[in-house]
């Protein structure tokens, strides 16, 4: 029996409305939370998060007590008497999530297809963004078609980002003439440099098929200026072929069924995911861009709260 719509939401498909209901899920998680030492922002990988920065708000007299290290010589030699620069911490930093949705997305041998779990981390990122008081956007892209959400502290702008990303999910389908189109990982990433300025969070959530050397260019020079994270999106396949069942490739109409039961088809296969896989952990690692793996086969939520810890919860009266 065929799965409805409404039951395929969350492992084949997602929408806006299932990305939205994720902003329970994502209470106590944050970037800055005290995390676990296999996490993402701990050893000698991981990127240092820069924090909040400061804006200047005011040139004025300079008043006892002033720090003088604020001091503005320029004007207070121009005027004759002592002024001081005034900053003010910035309140928020935005945070940046850029989620695939290529055909080479639509796949899933377990729990969830690779295009689902993007789309869920990305939504989580974004919840956490934006509990945490910052500005948050994304730029999405398919085979055809790159969007770019520019970042504001809105819900509004959180539903035109899920929008995209539940419209782009939804085109995908395994009778699809579309083809992976493995420039588009690079046009991204040229897209969120044009919206990431400084101080920015950027999250990548892709299996980055297309990856090259221009992609580590690309992440290398994103990272000089952001803090980036990228979520390397894998499924279970890459690490251990099945034994005994058949496998059906897909790309657009074109399908082919691969007896993967018979050892002379199986070895290299497996051999050829696990190269793959470690030659995209390479370049990434090469870029100097903190990398984390999202399986497939485990909750997107229990995966992230692996990775960035959870905060602690003050105990409630209602003992849950």
């Amino acid at each position: 029996m065929m799965a409805s719509a409404e039951d395929s939401i969350g492992s084949v498909y997602v929408d806006a409305a299932h990305l939205a209901r994720l902003e329970f899920r994502a209470r106590g998680l944050s970037f800055l939370a005290p995390a676990p030492v296999s996490s993402i922002l701990s050893g000698r990988h991981a990127s240092r998060m820069r924090g909040r920065g400061l804006n200047f708000e005011e040139l004025r007299g300079y008043l006892p007590g002033d720090d003088i290290r604020h001091l503005d010589w320029r004007v207070s030699l121009r005027t004759g008497k002592p002024h001081v620069r005034v900053y003010t911490e910035e309140r928020d930093r935005p945070l940046l999530v850029m989620v695939d949705q290529r055909m080479n997305m639509f796949f899933g041998s377990s729990r969830a297809f690779k295009s689902v779990v993007a789309a869920e981390a990305a939504a989580l990122a974004v919840w956490m963004g934006f509990n945490a008081g910052d500005r948050v956007g994304g730029v999405v892209f398919g085979d055809d078609e790159i969007v770019r959400v520019r970042p504001l502290r809105s819900r509004t702008r959180i539903e035109m980002l899920f929008g995209a990303i539940g419209r782009m999910n939804r085109a995908l389908a395994a009778d699809s003439p579309a083809r992976t189109n493995y420039a588009q990982l690079n046009a991204a990433l040229e897209g969120v440099l044009q919206t990431a300025g400084h101080d920015f969070l950027v999250c990548i959530m892709s299996d980055f098929a297309g990856v090259d050397e221009r992609t580590r260019q690309l992440l290398r020079q994103l990272a000089a200026h952001n803090d980036v994270i990228a979520a390397l999106v894998f499924d279970p396949m890459w690490q251990r072929m099945p034994e005994h069942r058949a496998l059906v490739v897909t790309e657009g109409r074109l399908q082919v069924e691969l007896r993967i039961e018979h050892e002379r088809v199986r070895a290299p296969l497996a051999s050829l995911f696990k190269g793959r896989a470690a030659e995209i952990a390479d370049l990434l690692r090469a870029s100097g861009v903190p990398l984390m793996a999202l399986s497939t086969a485990e909750p997107v939520v229990d995966q992230v709260r692996r990775l960035f810890g959870e905060r602690p919860r003050h105990a409630s009266g209602s003992g849950l």
